[in-house]
């Protein structure tokens, strides 16, 4: 599968979104959503700024977005935005949120952009590549025991309280007085580039992870349900991703053991 042009297209699709979200950042207030969560002006423009691009230049593909939602086309193919994954990070001033862009082809992630505009930083992960951080290869690094893992969420208020008992499990079995609060989509570039090991959420929907997992599968990571299940288009929103896959097993099974 060549998707030279796809990523040369997804690079331009950060590009109009940074200059979309720049000239708001510590500038602006949130509304809320229907759902009560944050949005600000930035993540319309970002999100606007790609979907003119992604009509004129792939009219054919579904194009599925955090702020406006799906746009059906003929092809198998979609491009999943999150223009600003981690709004009450970005309404606070913190440079941790990040422009989420992902081509997704019969239901699997090919194609994933974490962009930060602030840092200009840019991980990009494909399918059978190497992740890259503007251009340079990154790579997880290994986690000899679960014991020894820094753990990282966006935040436990997150879960409910089923899923919040199951998160407190795993993190009872990791290194705890290291494990990161906040950080959203950042957390997943950070594990990606060899600093942290297991980041572990819930609640989550299509645009919140697939360009996250292209980008971790191809640092050397892996990223599923907290069953251990592949994510899809269809999977529930519990994810886990982990930088050594050999400890996929032991987060799942500490997230099994609560009673």
């Amino acid at each position: 599968m060549n998707l030279d042009d796809d990523i040369a297209l997804a690079h331009r699709l950060a590009d109009a979104a940074a200059a979309a979200i720049l000239p708001h950042f510590r500038m602006v207030t949130a509304e809320r959503k229907g759902d009560a969560t944050p949005v600000t002006l930035a993540d319309r423009a970002a999100e606007e700024a790609m979907r003119v691009i992604l009509k004129a230049e792939v009219p054919r593909d579904t194009v599925i977005g955090e702020e406006f939602g799906a746009t059906a086309g003929s092809s198998k193919r979609s491009w999943v935005l999150d223009p600003i994954d981690g709004t009450a990070g970005f309404l606070a001033g913190r440079p941790l949120f990040g422009t989420l862009i992902a081509l997704v082809i019969e239901g699997f992630p090919v194609l994933g952009i974490i962009d930060q505009p602030v840092l200009r930083e840019r991980w990009v992960g494909v399918m059978g590549r190497p992740t890259t951080l503007n251009g340079k290869p990154v790579r997880t690094r290994a986690c000899r025991e679960l014991s020894d893992a820094t753990l990282a969420t966006t935040g436990p208020h997150y879960f409910d309280d089923h899923d919040g008992t199951h998160f407190m499990e795993l993190a009872a079995k990791t290194e705890h007085r290291r494990m990161v609060m906040g950080g959203d989509c950042y957390n997943y570039a950070m594990l990606a580039t060899g600093q942290l090991d297991v980041v572990c959420e819930a609640g989550l929907k299509l645009h919140d992870w697939a360009a996250l997992v292209p980008v971790v599968e191809g640092a050397g990571g892996t990223m599923a349900d907290w069953n251990g299940d592949p994510l899809h288009a269809g999977s529930d929103g519990h994810v886990i991703a982990v930088g050594d896959p050999a400890r996929l097993d032991d987060v799942v099974e500490a997230l099994a053991c609560a009673h």
